[in-house]
């Protein structure tokens, strides 16, 4: 058994989920999405990103962390943003010592959907399936468990 934190960072909204992996069967602990707050100063929403990552980490115990690698935004500002929130959430997973592995974004939806391109609800239908969701999750949520799931099916990933 394995407990995997799959993070999709976010400046605004960054979503997470803990999965059980046993054997091929994978299984959610918790889910959910980080409201950072629009309009609220980069660093107090930076700071709560730590505190409620610390939070699902101390309650859910994973054992191993997947975030989503960078992606080139056309904005720079944006990409800047998301970053920085990217960094927080590293520093985060640094300070609880969870072994980490970074997914390009292709790579994951390739895992989820069976190609580098899939649109948002695709990802959202496709975890909901995978996972034998009552819901289907939200988008920032349902990124979060396709990191898991990729880093699950590539067996500790790179």
């Amino acid at each position: 058994m394995q407990l995997i934190l799959g993070i999709d960072p976010g400046s605004l909204i960054t979503g997470y989920a803990v999965l059980r992996k046993e054997g091929r069967t994978l299984s959610v602990i918790t889910s959910g999405e980080i409201r950072l707050g629009k309009g609220v100063a980069l660093s107090q929403r930076l700071a709560k990103l730590q505190v409620e990552l610390e939070k699902v980490i101390a309650a859910a115990m994973p054992e191993v962390a997947a975030v989503e690698d960078v992606f080139f935004a056309k904005n720079a500002r944006s990409a800047l943003a998301l970053g920085q929130a990217r960094g927080a959430a590293l520093a985060t997973l640094g300070r609880a010592n969870l072994p980490l592995s970074s997914y390009p974004p292709a790579m994951v939806k390739k895992a989820i959907v069976g190609h580098g391109r899939a649109e948002k609800a695709q990802i959202q239908r496709m975890v909901q399936a995978l996972l034998c969701l009552d819901r289907e999750p939200g988008v920032d949520e349902a990124d979060a468990m396709a990191i898991a799931i990729c880093h699950a099916m590539s067996q500790g990933g790179k």
